[in-house]
């Protein structure tokens, strides 16, 4: 039998054997009712909260992405030579700044959600950062973009980890990872509409005495603005205070947490134990390696691609250099969902990570070693479906793994603030063109040693946790203490078996 089968069958059997032990677990509202008929009335709840919670979300991240990025388009539109940046040590230190604001305030915006709620969280930051966008579009020079992008990256900074941290107090640990991925996909979708919309502002070049490149950012900024005060009414609260669910289906929601042994629907005071509980995880540190392995070639991808193709020599204009940036991006949007499916079926997000990770060191050795315009694009693909898939399904694995409203948000806090730190890497490697052999060398390391590596390390010691809880060498844990503090325990509970 499987990890996954024997994990599936010792929740199956926790489920009834253990409910008394779950402290706050509401009353069964289908308890009269057969069991095919509480699996219809599952499938269809679960339907109604994909469909009022992952769309919006989808659409809020993707703006966030365009906005994070498009700085890579409106390089290509002469945004250096109009600002007068020294190339390449001023652009980069502009890209390079936006991840230092980011990485500091990001640990901080999962506890700031918990407390503010996601419904008056999410919004504002959205407004401020959209605000941030659109002044990029009226910056005259280098201070003045320093300056806007610094902003940028602290109104971003809580809606990728506070999602994602959102997300995986609703649904059950298998079924966080499709639904993560739908809503990370959302960034490649990004680049192929990033792509589009580029392209197409770019021609009201001259238009209000601004260049196209200010357009770029005056309009998509504009957008984030309309579309983060619309936020205010189509963001939800947390499942026990959730307005769209009836009493019923709010108590529903939290006795299939509960019985998932999630704590999320539940209120919780911070504590700073949860902090400590959090920095001495071991989970928590691999993790961070983990993810630093994928957030850094996102980035530098993300930020260099219209770069890369321009040098490909291909491209005889500025729209033709974005519009080629578009088909890569929508092959990683496809994998990345299709990932998504596949591990929470088979619960196996470590393989995952290894063998999607080696199709993009496979892409970057392409680049690195071909001077053929064909080969070299399609490395571009390969390095696009290496990297999109091993964001969303590591950020699923870390939830699946830790248990605790508040540990939770701390660990993906650090592990994303983490990640996305290593976005100065990111916005420094890419620095001598045509053929960027520094860049793609630091992205085939990283990838190679952190999220390969890293995986690879990380799924064999939860696999060797998981056979000693199987043969009750965890089971000390427990003697003495009442259901509470069992429950309290949190993912070092013994029957508590790691997503591997």
């Amino acid at each position: 039998m499987s990890d996954a089968e024997k994990q599936s069958t010792s929740h199956d059997s926790q489920d009834e054997n253990q409910v008394a032990a779950f402290d706050g677990l509401p009353p069964d509202p289908d308890a009269h009712l057969s069991q095919v008929e509480k699996d219809k009335i599952d499938r269809k709840l679960v339907w109604k909260l994909d469909w009022i919670l992952i769309p919006w979300l989808c659409i809020l991240y993707l703006l966030a992405f365009l906005d994070r990025t498009n700085i890579g388009n409106a390089k290509v539109a002469h945004l250096p030579q109009d600002l007068h940046l020294k190339l390449p040590e001023q652009y980069n230190e502009t890209l390079t700044i936006f991840f230092i604001s980011y990485s500091l305030f990001e640990p901080l915006t999962n506890v700031l959600l918990k407390r503010l709620r996601p419904s008056v969280f999410i919004p504002i930051i959205m407004v401020l950062w959209g605000a941030s966008m659109t002044g990029m579009g009226f910056v005259y020079n280098y201070s003045g973009l320093m300056a806007a992008r610094w902003f940028l990256g602290l109104a971003e900074a809580g809606l990728f980890p506070g999602v994602n941290y959102y997300l995986s107090c609703w649904y059950k640990r298998s079924e966080f990872g499709v639904r993560a991925a739908i809503f990370f996909s959302a960034a490649a979708v990004s680049g192929s509409f990033g792509g589009l919309l580029a392209a197409a502002i770019e021609l009201m070049d001259g238009i209000g005495g601004r260049p196209g490149w200010a357009w770029i950012f005056i309009l998509e900024g504009l957008l984030t603005v309309l579309f983060g005060f619309a936020s205010f009414w189509m963001v939800h609260d947390f499942p026990d205070q959730a307005r769209f669910l009836s009493e019923v289906d709010r108590a529903r929601v939290v006795r299939r947490l509960k019985l998932d042994q999630q704590s999320s629907a539940e209120h919780e005071e911070w504590k700073m134990s949860y902090l400590i509980a959090g920095l001495k995880d071991w989970k928590m540190w691999l993790g961070m390696a983990i993810y630093m392995g994928c957030d850094m070639p996102l980035y530098a991808f993300s930020l260099f691609l219209p770069s890369i193709i321009q040098e490909l020599g291909w491209s005889t204009s500025t729209v033709r250099a974005q519009l080629l940036s578009v088909p890569p991006y929508a092959a990683a949007a496809l994998l990345t969902v299709a990932i998504g499916f596949i591990a929470d079926r088979t619960r196996q997000r470590g393989l995952c990570n290894i063998f999607v990770s080696l199709i993009g060191v496979a892409g970057f050795s392409m680049l690195l070693g071909s001077t053929d315009p064909r080969v070299k694009y399609a490395g571009t693909f390969l390095g696009a479906l290496g990297i999109y898939p091993c964001i969303s399904n590591t950020i699923s694995w870390m939830a699946n793994n830790i248990e605790g409203v508040y540990k939770r948000g701390v660990v993906l806090g650090f592990v994303i603030g983490w990640g996305n730190l290593n976005g100065i890497v990111s916005s420094n490697i890419y620095f001598n063109p045509p053929r960027y052999l520094e860049g793609h060398g630091v992205m085939i390391a990283y990838m190679t040693l952190f999220l390969f590596g890293g995986s690879l390390l990380m799924t064999t010691l939860l696999r060797i946790e998981n056979r000693r809880r199987r043969q009750g060498k965890r089971d000390y844990r427990i003697e003495g203490k009442s259901a509470k503090e069992i429950e309290a325990l949190g993912d070092d509970k013994p029957d508590f078996l790691y997503t591997v």
